[in-house]
């Protein structure tokens, strides 16, 4: 029997936790990245929900921890440097089972799962497609095409795939008035597992140890600007924003090396309607970015595609599996989308006035309230979707069961 093939565009979570997936189940896969390596941001990452629940299922989660980033305490001071807020996160997250660290690490770990099993082309990049009845032809840019019984679009928020498929690009884009950026520096400070942020009305930064001597930075500011900033202008643009923010965020933008790779982007969610057309489907960002805000993209990319694998594995026509994929993930989307929408205005208060509420408000709650927030989202998410694979999971991982919600009390795996 001839072996079902995948094509999937893009080498970030999305798409090698789909390669890893439908190998699962007995496809082939192809995986295009247009980038010459794996992308090598410098942000951390959470996974808790079903994002958590799913790298259990794929046996990662232990490797996972092993390269986790606890943080003790997240202090924030103001652009005089005077403290504003101190925020411990264990006193609210000790009830959920997560895990924090840099995506480029998640992202490696799932390369290594895949590398031996999948064709992997990087600096390659798809042109266009032809999609029939019984198949799609895709077109590369060298001139080369491609059969495949499915093609995969997670290429990220500003996927060419979607431009190709469904042609409304600017329609999907629902922007939350922030740019963001991240890279990687040298710890010169001896952080260690504090989290400092220096926060004012309109912005944002970010640092936190990452381990071996390196630093990650994140960089957020209010913005109305949505174009695209061309690599050659990212530092500059980033510079401009934080011109006069505290010496300290300053320091690192000025310090930064110019071969650091640098990641600058603006927070936009995409409402696409539909997720699929035929045989060709969106995944992860490139159908529903969820932005930083939401904390469970990576989760979902990894949860889409492992819902995806359980559809297929059913055996019945592919169109009808890339629908009930959409139909059990659509719920747990719209939740954490109108979340981030809720959570934008307060995420970084655009006035003085709304500044001083929100710290008033952060240093009199109690830290249970944050910590049931947390909590609730992350059920009610897993709920949402059923963590599923009762079919799918390898024998030999143990875990063919559906989990029936979050455990509390720390870790479970």
């Amino acid at each position: 029997m001839t072996r079902k093939h995948a094509l999937i565009i893009g080498a970030g979570v999305a798409g090698l936790a789909a390669a890893w997936w439908l190998k699962r189940i007995g496809w082939r896969t192809t995986l295009l990245e247009r980038a010459p390596d794996l992308r090598a941001d410098g942000y951390v990452i959470g996974l808790s929900g079903p994002g958590y629940e799913v790298a259990r299922l794929m046996g990662i989660l232990p490797e996972l921890k092993q390269h986790g980033r606890e943080v003790d305490e997240n202090i924030y001071y103001d652009r005089q440097g005077r403290e504003v807020l101190r925020l411990r996160y264990r006193e609210f997250l000790r009830r959920l089972d997560w895990v924090g660290l840099v995506r480029t690490e998640l992202v490696r770990i799932l390369y290594e799962l895949v590398k031996e099993e999948t064709e992997i082309r990087f600096a390659t990049t798809l042109a266009g497609f032809d999609a029939r009845a019984d198949g799609v032809t895709a077109r590369l840019r060298d001139g080369t095409e491609i059969e495949a019984d499915l093609l995969i679009g997670a290429d990220g928020v500003h996927s060419q795939t979607r431009r190709l498929l469904f042609d409304r690009e600017g329609e999907v884009y629902q922007p939350l008035g922030y740019r963001v950026a991240a890279f990687q520096a040298q710890d010169t400070i001896g952080l260690d597992r504090d989290f400092l942020s220096y926060v004012e009305p309109g912005r944002m930064g970010e640092f936190y140890s990452i381990g071996g001597g390196k630093l990650a930075t994140l960089y957020v500011w209010r913005t109305d600007a949505r174009d695209i900033v061309p690599p050659e202008r990212k530092a500059a643009v980033l510079r401009e924003a934080f011109a006069e923010a505290h010496p300290e965020s300053l320091r690192w933008i000025d310090e930064r090396s110019d071969g650091e790779p640098l990641f600058l982007d603006t927070l936009l969610m995409v409402d696409q309607p539909h997720w699929s057309r035929g045989r060709v489907l969106l995944l992860g960002d490139s159908a529903h970015c969820l932005t930083l805000l939401s904390g469970q993209g990576a989760g979902m990319a990894l949860t889409s595609a492992c819902i995806l694998a359980e559809e297929l594995h059913k055996g019945d026509a592919i169109e009808a599996a890339l629908a009930r994929h959409e139909e059990r993930l659509r719920p747990a989307i719209r939740r954490l989308q109108l979340r981030s929408r809720n959570m934008a205005a307060w995420f970084i208060p655009a006035t003085p006035f709304g500044f001083r509420l929100r710290n008033v408000i952060m240093r009199l709650m109690p830290r249970w309230v944050l910590g049931w927030y947390f909590l609730q989202t992350a059920k009610s998410v897993l709920k949402d979707c059923g963590v599923p694979l009762e079919n799918v999971a390898p024998p030999e991982l143990g875990l063919i069961r559906r989990p029936s919600g979050l455990k509390g009390g720390g870790s479970a795996s």
